[in-house]
């Protein structure tokens, strides 16, 4: 039996095979409860994140009945709705490495920036100056503002499309978008006065897509660029990886 596991701190999602009965999944969803104490909720994943939003479909099977998850990463606490804000634990490495790139005084901007975790870690672990997280969604913006009181960190949280949204300009912009075709490169360009950290979604083989992609969208914005590295930043599917282009704007 293949199961795929997703702990987010008092919350489970579990991931059955299709062919799982009801029964044998709730057997399954109590004998994890009994194994972790700390988990309090028990839920099965019912479909894909998708859309603009990046929400997705979960269906209870075992303790607390709640899809609010309280999670810590990297000394920090988030909270949120597991089925209307997106929130992979996944990427707490890639968080923490990015946390880590960040210098002094340096501003940032986060695009698609969910519950606020990429920005309040790197207000949590660095010397930042102004630190900005953009979320189109309202409920995600909501926990965004929460989770910053919560972490004590000063964070800007805007709600709406980046495209409408983001002004000024940034030293270092994180680009932790959902994977849809629009790169959103265009915007990052405007006000990009150092790196891009920019994220996509390809199989090995077509990762010169991404590249091409890059290079095609700066030469539309009339800036010169240098992509330093193309490194994988997680797997998501079979043979298909997250990808992070660190490109820094002449």
């Amino acid at each position: 039996m293949r199961l795929g596991i997703d702990i987010l701190g008092n919350v489970a999602i579990l991931k059955f095979d299709r062919d799982k009965k009801v029964g044998e999944k709730k057997k399954i969803a109590k004998d994890f409860l009994k194994r972790h104490k700390s988990v309090r909720t028990i839920l099965e994943k019912e479909g894909k994140f998708s859309g603009r939003l990046r929400t997705q479909k979960t269906g209870w099977l075992a303790g607390e009945k709640t899809k609010e998850a309280l999670y810590k990463e990297n000394g920090c606490l988030f909270r949120f709705n597991v089925d209307t804000c997106y929130f992979s634990p996944r990427l707490s490495t890639e968080r923490d490495k990015m946390a880590k790139m960040v210098k002094k005084n340096e501003s940032v901007l986060v695009m698609f920036g969910g519950v606020a975790p990429f920005a309040i870690i790197i207000a949590k672990h660095t010397k930042a100056g102004k630190i900005t997280s953009v979320e189109l969604g309202r409920e995600c913006s909501k926990y965004a503002k929460m989770n910053v009181k919560r972490n004590k960190v000063n964070v800007e949280i805007i709600q709406g499309d980046v495209r409408k949204k983001v002004k000024g300009k940034y030293d270092r912009i994180v680009m932790a978008r959902p994977n849809l075709k629009d790169s959103f490169l265009d915007v990052a360009f405007k006000v990009c006065k150092g790196m891009i950290h920019y994220y996509g979604f390809y199989r090995e083989i077509d990762k010169q897509e991404m590249i091409d992609i890059i290079n095609q969208e700066s030469r539309k914005a009339g800036k010169k660029i240098r992509i330093l590295r193309v490194v994988k930043a997680g797997e998501i599917g079979s043979r298909k990886y997250r990808y992070r282009a660190d490109i820094r704007v002449n």
